[in-house]
């Protein structure tokens, strides 16, 4: 698998969110930042996430995603698409329980040649535990099968 990055473009508050290659924790707190950058615009229309170049996400990553979708609904009112042509990507997210917080579109969306990649934010040992809590208990917040998934997890990650 290659590295993971996430690009992003954007057009008059329209935003695309591109992952590529094996997004792990190590990005979160670059997730994270974008994300509210993006929440603070006051041109804030659309967003779409586009899976199709993603190789692998972790529970983090995904855990990000569903807070993503969370606040858009809770915010602005709408839910986003996610777009995602892999079918192991596609079964895993579906195992999430993200079909209730997006457009799940099996399919591949506009490439926009304007996407960049993200701003890398190193966060420090705590910030990036801290997100990592928080995304899994966004994730926990979706379901029965994901609140046993992730509980020792959980339990373990809170103790340290």
């Amino acid at each position: 698998m290659s590295e993971g990055r996430i690009l992003a473009a954007t057009h008059k508050g329209a935003y695309v969110i591109r992952f590529e290659g094996d997004v792990r924790l190590t990005l979160c707190t670059s997730i994270d930042d974008y994300f509210q950058k993006m929440f603070d615009d006051p041109g804030f229309a659309s967003v779409w996430v586009d899976l199709c170049s993603a190789e692998g996400l972790d529970s983090t990553t995904l855990g990000l995603l569903a807070k993503l979708a969370l606040t858009v609904k809770q915010r602005f009112g709408f839910q986003p698409a996610i777009y995602s042509c892999d079918p192991g990507i596609n079964r895993l997210i579906k195992s999430m329980g993200f079909q209730r917080l997006f457009e799940l579109r099996e399919e591949v969306c506009g490439n926009p040649e304007e996407a960049v990649a993200i701003p890398v934010v190193e966060g420090s040992e705590a910030a990036v535990k801290e997100k990592v809590i928080e995304a899994h208990k966004v994730l926990m917040e979706l379901s029965s099968d994901n609140r046993a998934r992730f509980k020792d997890l959980l339990t373990v990650l809170e103790r340290s």
